[in-house]
């Protein structure tokens, strides 16, 4: 393996020279400083455009240009070219596959609508040419073509208008207007009297009378001619989804209630003004939401129909943890509707709609004349529906039509999110793909004969292209550089765009012919469009971490990745990343750079370094997801419980000489194997930690927890605090102020409890101008100094005797 990487970056021109083992001294303040002069600026986007012609390149190299730097290259040179301000004004639109939005282009796939800065423009692809639609301080968005090309259909506002490309004139096609339709004010008996004898002695008052009664005549005839749409009162709801069918019959529009949820706030210290101020920011997990309701209103029959979705089967059904205290049904149930997704005939609609507990998801036929609802897939899970390609809680799951007329869709069923395509008419759902990996990213070719799509097939810890027939059948894999290969596919559909990397060098953009890998056959060109390490930072021998699985105490076996040092002092670093749903044991750079240069630093100290994907770790399916439901802290705590007993069997290392550190989930999970296993390591630091889910966010923790007043054991065997009494090694904690994510509200409390329980050996340290991902170098060295000061005096050559205390 060693070797084949080797080869690939010789061939990508990113080794260092030979010779370079003597690199720079790793010292907290070198790995800490701005990442784009010591490492270098990587790129960060990669895409064409509908033309073709191009691949596009988001970079800003050693910070010599401005930061939204863009430069192009023709895929058979690969020589870069710098976007003038005026090209970047004009660059015709992202493609985004031929199907992403395929109503935004007209049927012979010539011209595209599009917005930009909130204004409309037409692409043309032959000619490619740019014509904008509208100019106006009102946002335009979400155009597209009418069925025969000729008008745009786009909303402005509340409301949907259709734009005539040959008249230029622009019609309403929706009036949902704010507030109540009001009656008539009915006057009072003695107002009517006076009213009646006015009218009965007066010629000149009748006679205004008449003619007023005339022309609400003939403006009731014009309208009726003009084919105004229909007036519909939405309250003070907003609206969501609005959409026009593909055949202007029908308008689709959600309305959604406002929550009256108690919003947190927190205090920004340093600010310019010299003034604290206040932040606004999230409601916790468990505050009321707004409801939402999907509507269908029919233009030709001037009737707008509220849609029931609870006629779904399963919509009532109970949650087994519900079940557990004898409930069967929860009539309560909120469900949410996302789309409809139109076929572009405007034959169907379907929806994808689910429950607010996110334990359902159903993908559904929507009959918008009577607004009856059909289950064409119905997808349970007990803990919580998600995968990739499947939103955490609805709205951005991966869905759309196939040119044969079949509706795609990715679902879990199997344990691993993969391809499907249903039937709409008679429900018959198909397996497109299936096996022990994950699918992301999918998309159609242009005819509809060929899915291109991103694949964990063959080894969880790389991802690779694929090409598969529509059908489903035998997968081609398409790239062959080891490590992580994000793709943008040319809309001629030959060539690859890859911001591509390995574990010990930053993304780079390559292109390569889309064509199968064939082993032991010619090599295909791959020319490297980027080059961004610095020289400084290349000159030391960045380490490509070996991947091992440790045997966890439920037979099962956890991936890591361990920094093995030259000169071990007898002590071992765990490292638990964020976020629980993330991979970081993989072979492509990580999001965590500045860790990963820090294990190295540890490692020359003479550390042992494990990093673990736990159990809630993305990248492994539906069980190794859902192992934490309903006990954070229970499973995965226990996979670094069983990695300490480990590097005791295998290094003859103790637990009281095993650290433990971690951000966000990670300082969670830290603080929970300080307060609940404590025999099993010797100190840690918590960093931007959930200390209390009870206070954390909804979308996140209740999928995972359920609710604190529906579920509280789940949220009591979870939370740090609730254990802060079995503190018995020395603890860093560090916050950064303006946090809006894990507010500092949640240490302060951890903190007073420490304080009333008399815990001594614990530390807590403020970056008052620090978010949740901290931003600034000297944070950043401030932190990784004081977690090197723990390690060293808890597990490491600094260590007080146990004599000592």
């Amino acid at each position: 393996m060693l070797h084949r990487l080797s080869l690939a970056f010789i061939l990508l021109g990113l080794l260092p020279p030979a010779g370079a083992q003597d690199g720079p001294v790793l010292t907290v303040d070198l790995i800490t400083q701005d990442p784009e002069t010591w490492i270098g600026a990587w790129p960060t986007d990669a895409f064409w455009t509908d033309d073709g012609a191009w691949v596009y390149v988001r970079w800003n190299p050693q910070g010599q240009f401005e930061s939204d730097s863009l430069f192009k290259a023709r895929a058979e040179s690969g020589e870069l070219v710098q976007l003038t301000a005026e090209e970047r004004r004009n660059l015709p639109p992202r493609f985004q596959g031929w199907h992403a939005d395929r109503l935004a282009y007209d049927a012979a796939f010539t011209r595209r609508v599009f917005d930009r800065d909130g204004d409309l423009f037409v692409y043309d692809l032959a000619a490619d040419g740019l014509l904008r639609l509208t100019r106006t301080s009102a946002r335009e968005s979400g155009p597209r073509f009418s069925p025969d090309g000729h008008r745009v259909i786009y909303q402005q506002g509340d409301q949907l208008f259709a734009l005539d490309l040959e008249t230029g004139a622009t019609e309403q096609r929706t009036d949902l207007r704010e507030g109540t339709e009001s009656a008539d004010d009915q006057p009072s008996e003695q107002d009517a009297y006076l009213q009646a004898q006015q009218t009965r002695l007066f010629d000149v008052l009748r006679e205004r009378a008449r003619r007023d009664s005339l022309q609400e005549a003939a403006a009731e005839r014009e309208d009726a001619v003009i084919e105004a749409p229909p007036t519909f009162y939405v309250g003070d709801k907003s609206v969501r989804q609005l959409q026009l069918d593909p055949t202007e019959r029908f308008v689709t529009f959600t309305l959604s209630t406002r929550s009256d949820a108690t919003q947190t706030r927190l205090v920004d210290y340093v600010t310019a003004s010299g003034y604290a101020e206040e932040i606004n920011a999230r409601a916790k997990v468990g505050s009321p939401s707004g409801d939402q309701t999907l509507y269908v209103q029919d233009l030709a029959r001037d009737t707008t129909i509220a849609v029931d979705l609870t006629t779904l089967p399963g919509a009532t059904d109970a949650p087994d943890y519900a079940r557990e205290r004898g409930e069967t049904t929860d009539s309560t149930r909120q469900l949410v509707a996302f789309g409809p997704y139109w076929r572009s005939d405007g034959r169907f609609a379907v929806l994808d709609v689910r429950t607010r507990d996110n334990k359902d998801r159903w993908i559904a036929r929507l009959d918008p004349e009577t607004g009856d609802v059909t289950s064409l897939d119905r997808q349970r899970d007990e803990a919580w529906i998600a995968g990739p390609g499947i939103a955490w809680w609805g709205g951005a799951s991966s869905v759309g039509w196939m040119v044969d007329g079949r509706f795609w869709f990715q679902s879990e069923r199997t344990g691993y999110s993969h391809l499907y395509a249903v039937e709409v008419e008679t429900g018959e759902v198909t397996a497109l793909t299936s096996g022990t990996f994950e699918v992301s990213n999918a998309q159609l070719s242009k005819g509809g004969a060929t899915w291109t799509f991103q694949s964990s097939e063959g080894s969880p810890h790389e991802r690779h292209v694929y090409r598969m027939d529509a059908d489903g059948g035998a997968r081609t894999r398409l790239t062959r550089l080891p490590g992580r290969n994000d793709f943008a596919l040319s809309p001629d559909e030959r060539w690859l765009a890859l911001l591509y990397s390995q574990s010990n060098r930053p993304p780079e953009v390559v292109v390569e012919p889309a064509a199968p890998v064939t082993p032991g056959g010619r090599q295909r060109p791959i020319r490297m469009l980027t080059n961004s390490p610095t020289d400084d930072w290349l000159a030391y021998p960045w380490q490509e971490p070996e991947i091992i699985t440790i045997p966890a105490s439920d037979g099962v076996q956890v991936p890591a990745r361990i920094y093995r040092p030259e000169n071990p002092n007898g002590a071992a670093v765990f490292f638990v990343h964020g976020a629980g749903y993330l991979q970081n044991v993989h072979r492509w750079w990580s999001g965590y750079f500045r860790e990963y240069m820090f294990h190295h630093l540890l490692a020359e100290q003479g550390y042992l370094v494990l990093d673990l994907d736990y159990r809630a770790s993305a990248g492994y399916g539906r069980d190794w997801r859902t192992a934490i439901y309903r006990h954070m802290g229970g499973r995965d705590l226990q996979d670094y419980v069983d990695a300490s007993r480990w590097v005791g069997d295998e290094f003859g290392i103790p637990g009281e000489r095993v650290a433990i550190y971690g951000g966000s989930y990670g300082g969670f999970l830290t603080l929970m194997a300080l307060f609940t296993a404590p025999e099993h390591f010797g100190g840690g630091a918590a960093l931007r930690s959930v200390t209390d889910w009870a206070h954390y966010n909804h979308v996140y923790t209740a999928n995972i927890l359920n609710t604190p007043t529906a579920d509280s054991l789940a949220y009591a065997r979870s939370s740090p605090i609730e254990f802060a009494a079995g503190l018995e090694d020395p603890l860093l904690m560090t916050h950064g102020l303006v946090d809006d994510n894990v507010q500092p509200q949640d240490i302060f409390r951890l903190s007073q409890r420490l304080i009333e329980l008399g815990k001594r050996d614990w530390e807590l340290a403020i970056a008052p101008v620090e978010p949740h991902g901290y931003r600034e170098p000297t944070s950043w060295a401030d932190k990784l100094h004081r977690i090197l000061d723990l390690i060293e005096h808890s597990v490491g050559p600094l260590r007080s005797d146990e004599s000592e205390g």
